[in-house]
């Protein structure tokens, strides 16, 4: 069973305020699927009248960490996560509402289920995409995570 988003935005406010206080917002999650999305505002932008490249990678993060913050609360065991490599494309000038998704939580279950059997921390890549309003992709991201057991 998912965390509802709006149990996971109150969590940003207090843990994430930079990526609240810009915008960024859950919006749906569950064991395969996350979307999270952000506005272009005054306080998210760059000098360029569009959306600064940290803040969409704020909302991209998000999207593929939520699962894995959901993920590890529901194996029960005291698992630590990190981000240890990114990498970002960017296709177009992000402008009004982009919504960011990750289709990859399949990839979590396999790599907490090796990290308890084998106590071996594991590595896994997951793609975030961020769409405008009119459905063109303005950003995609790569986020490899690292999750191994704390002792």
């Amino acid at each position: 069973m998912a965390t509802s988003p709006s149990k996971f935005n109150w969590f940003t406010f207090f843990k994430l305020p930079s990526a609240w206080w810009c915008g960024v917002r859950l919006r749906y999650l569950d064991e395969k699927k996350a979307v999270t999305t952000v506005r272009h505002r005054w306080i998210n932008q760059n000098p360029f009248n569009s959306m600064f490249w940290a803040v969409q990678g704020m909302a991209a993060e998000l999207s593929t960490g939520a699962m894995v913050i959901d993920q590890i609360r529901e194996s029960g065991k005291r698992i630590s996560m990190l981000v240890q490599n990114n990498k970002a494309h960017f296709s177009k000038k992000a402008t009004g509402k982009i919504t960011f998704t990750c289709e990859d939580g399949y990839l979590i279950q396999e790599a907490i289920q090796k990290t308890i059997a084998t106590g071996e921390g594991q590595k896994f890549w997951m793609k975030s995409v961020g769409v405008n309003t009119d459905g063109v992709v303005v950003a995609t991201f790569n986020f490899e995570w690292t999750i191994r057991l704390k002792h």
